[in-house]
């Protein structure tokens, strides 16, 4: 039963069940809801196609309470950051450990807080108290931080402050 009004869905190259694995394996409190194989569909998308060889993918998980679809029908679309995901997190500690668990095994760093999974998907990973700071009414505490922003990759509590 769908209990969500806006799905993001998920398109990747291969493999829904091992895709939505990777992300249940960071995300602990996710689960998996839902994985299906088509087989015997037209090879080319067309519905009057002889050729029914083609197959794809799909998986429904559950991350954090937010529902994800996940689509495994080939290379056509790559990720990129005109979509990204934030994670709000509590302190430092829990920061570190989605930066580690997202940016290793093929992820990569980016500026500002920002970090690519190793399926190419972007994150900020960011501490709520991060937006404390930047909209902080002293406009020197929320200066100083922004500017400090611009220095990290993965952003550290303490030294935007």
């Amino acid at each position: 039963m769908i209990q969500q009004k806006i799905t993001p869905c998920l398109w990747v190259e291969k493999d829904a069940k091992s895709v939505a694995e990777y992300y249940l394996s960071i995300f602990k409190d996710g689960k998996l809801k839902d994985y299906r194989l088509f087989t015997k569909m037209p090879k080319d998308g067309n519905p009057d196609s002889d050729d029914l060889s083609g197959e794809f993918e799909t998986a429904v998980m559950d991350l954090a309470g937010v529902e994800f679809s996940i689509l495994a029908a080939g290379p056509l679309f790559k990720f990129n950051e005109a979509i990204s995901l934030v994670i709000n997190c509590k302190d430092q500690a829990e920061v570190d450990y989605y930066w580690d668990a997202l940016t290793t095994n093929g992820g990569e760093e980016g500026p500002c807080g920002w970090c690519k999974d190793k399926y190419g998907l972007s994150w900020q990973v960011v501490p709520t108290e991060y937006f404390d700071l930047i909209h902080n009414s002293d406009p020197v505490i929320s200066r100083k931080a922004m500017m400090n922003t611009f220095k990290q990759k993965k952003l550290i509590i303490s030294e935007l402050k």
